[in-house]
């Protein structure tokens, strides 16, 4: 690591101007928060493999700077070169760089790789002394990287319409008319989930995450695609010709916003006539549409600010309004990763009694510890995530995982988003709590579940905390709410229950959920965070509910479940608002053993017993007489003693 800062600072003093600093994103050239191995320059840079963070590198000093879920793990990945920053508790990169940074500093950062508005933001903070951002013409990081990956052409792949549930032809006209409602003439598509979305394609460039690294740009009256040409074969490029989609270079986004006379600047014929007038179809319409949260900074410089009309992209919000069809795939998607989930859990119950000699899932005995220590067969965190994924696999309309696993013994689980690696990673104990947080892509719908298993004897401290957890999850699911709500206003109730003795998470409590898309999904989010107000909560979005409780050195616990929200039935409706609830997709038990019952309250009992009941009827098809048997016992109700 010494190396590889030696070697930036090399380059950063003899760029021209010299720079002081260099700031290194996670992001790539779409804002993404899952990146290809060949985008992965903070992490080759400070070995630090989260999905957020940040690295910054002066003249004596490496910094990197990430979120709450990424304490734990940025401490033992960073070397002694290396400081962490904790988000929400240091100073921001902005305000750190401003205030210890010399006077017209100049900062060196790849423009590509953030956004415009954090490049604005930046400016505005280095307005005082004079520093200066400085958009380098390469990324310096690629320099020293001689052994990068390459950039793989894997194919463009059209998403048939029996999961889309809407034609491109249908997204394009509804996307035009917000264009002409807002006085544009045009929109650049920068996200990959978005593209992907308007255009029904689907591609794997980026791992987990089924888009393909693509721009889009569409007019009133034109599409264009900008992707390299080798990842479309001749079927798509027929699919994209028959609904007027043109396909470009993938650097051509860059010229074609430049030319005066190019893509998006160029006005549509006068084609209409009414009331005796020819009407030209942008007629009073002269502006360009740009997200500048997630266009990058280097498309942005490229464009007339004065015809920018600068707001969240409308696409984001279409996207999250998930339709019959989706919807229909989305729960479908969860029945079928539920069983698989079960099947591991059956499969896993039993490895621990037959290798550790633990009592299991559903009783409460000590370990056999001559069993234990006598065993010839070892089970690691990797290798029971891997069995997990192999009855995913079985599944109808599998693609792959949705995000890395996060199979997590004891201690590890307390690290919010551990990544288990196989050299690396703990034994599974049977007098350990284990949490896994995983997911799939489906054709139909992308799925995303954390439960959170004891296969020994759980202290009571352990099931107050699990039945705290439990508690604020059923308090979030049960929650009814007007039209306008947002989820900066919800997420307290998963957390008044941890309150209450004074525990807490230092994560977001829910997001959005793709159709065959990122498993992380905006724009709205149920979070502590200022953002979660940007966005209320509306009917037919999906978000999850996932609140946990984590105690360094010890345990983690996290219960997660995919809600979708639906219109309530209301006795009554204050304000002539509509009222909104939450209908639970996800179907996996919640360990009883883990539950201080005597902490729950009726309603919650009620739940609880519904859940687990509808659970077992859901699932059973789907299982073996085995199988079914666990399942039927996992479920029983829950009483008061």
């Amino acid at each position: 690591m010494a190396e590889i800062l030696s070697s930036l600072r090399s380059l950063m003093a003899a760029h021209s101007p010299p720079l002081d600093a260099l700031v290194v994103p996670s992001e790539d050239y779409h804002q993404s928060e899952y990146v290809s191995a060949r985008d992965t320059r903070r992490e080759f840079v400070s070995g630090f493999t989260g999905s957020a963070g940040l690295a910054l590198i002066t003249k004596d000093e490496a910094r990197l700077w990430t979120d709450g879920r990424y304490f734990l793990q940025a401490e033992q990945q960073l070397s002694n070169e290396w400081t962490l920053m904790r988000m929400a508790e240091d100073p921001a990169v902005d305000v750190w760089m401003a205030e210890n940074l010399p006077e017209e500093a100049a900062v060196g950062v790849n423009p590509w790789c953030i956004s415009a508005d954090t490049a604005h933001r930046w400016e505005s903070a280095f307005a005082k002394k004079k520093q200066k951002l400085v958009q380098t013409a390469t990324d310096i990081v690629d320099e020293i990287w001689k052994n990068r990956p390459a950039d793989e052409a894997n194919p463009v792949v059209v998403q048939p319409l029996e999961f889309t549930g809407c034609s491109v032809a249908e997204k394009l006209h509804d996307l035009r008319g917000k264009l002409k409602a807002s006085k544009a003439r045009g929109i650049i598509i920068t996200t990959l989930d978005q593209v992907a979305w308007l255009f029904n394609i689907r591609g794997s460039d980026v791992p987990y995450c089924p888009v393909v690294h693509a721009f889009a740009l569409v007019t009133l009256n034109s599409a264009f695609l900008y992707v390299d040409r080798r990842k479309v074969s001749s079927e798509v490029n027929s699919y994209m010709e028959e609904n007027a989609i043109e396909v470009r270079d993938y650097t051509a986004v860059s010229s074609d916003q430049l030319d005066s006379t190019s893509t998006i600047n160029r006005k549509p014929k006068a084609e209409t006539v009414r009331n005796g007038t020819t009407e030209a179809e942008g007629a009073g319409v002269d502006l360009v549409w740009v997200d500048s949260s997630s266009c990058s900074y280097a498309l942005y410089s490229k464009l007339n600010l004065e015809k920018v009309f600068q707001q969240q992209s409308p696409l984001a919000l279409a996207k999250a309004l998930k339709n019959p069809v989706e919807l229909d795939g989305l729960r479908k998607s969860h029945i079928r990763d539920g069983a698989a989930v079960v099947q591991y859990l059956v499969w896993l119950d039993k490895q621990m009694q037959d290798i550790y000699g633990a009592s299991g899932y559903f009783l409460e005995g000590e370990t056999d510890k001559k069993k234990k220590d006598l065993r010839t067969t070892k089970l690691t965190e990797v290798t029971v995530s891997d069995k997990l994924e192999s009855f995913r696999a079985s599944k109808e309309h599998f693609r792959g995982l949705s995000f890395p696993t996060i199979s997590s013994v004891g201690p590890n689980a307390a690290i919010i988003h551990y990544g288990p690696q196989p050299e690396t990673c703990a034994e599974v104990d049977p007098d350990k709590i284990y949490l896994f947080d995983s997911g799939a892509q489906y054709l139909d719908g992308t799925t995303d579940i954390t439960r959170t298993v004891h296969f020994g004897v759980p202290s009571t401290h352990e099931k107050a905390c699990y039945t705290a957890v439990l508690k604020g999850h059923i308090g979030l699911g049960n929650a009814r709410f007007p039209n306008g709500t947002n989820g900066h206003t919800l997420d307290i109730l998963a957390r008044i229950p941890l309150w209450k003795s004074g525990l807490d998470y230092r994560h977001g409590t829910g997001h959005g959920i793709g159709s065959f898309l990122f498993v992380h999904e905006g724009p709205h989010l149920i979070s502590f965070r200022p953002s979660a107000r940007n966005v209320p909560i509306q009917a037919s979005m999906t978000v999850t509910d996932e609140p946990g409780y984590y105690e360094d050195g010890n345990f983690g616990i996290r219960l997660e479940n995919v809600l979708v929200v639906n219109e309530a039935d209301t006795k009554f409706n204050f304000g002539d608002k509509g009222y909104l609830e939450f209908e639970h997709i996800t179907w996996a038990p919640y360990q009883r053993k883990l539950i201080d019952v005597s902490l729950l309250v009726p309603e919650e009992i009620e739940w609880l017993n519904t859940y687990h009941s509808r659970c077992s009827e859901i699932l059973a098809p789907y299982l073996n007489e085995n199988e079914r048997s666990w399942l039927s016992k996992a479920t029983e109700p829950v009483t008061v003693a």
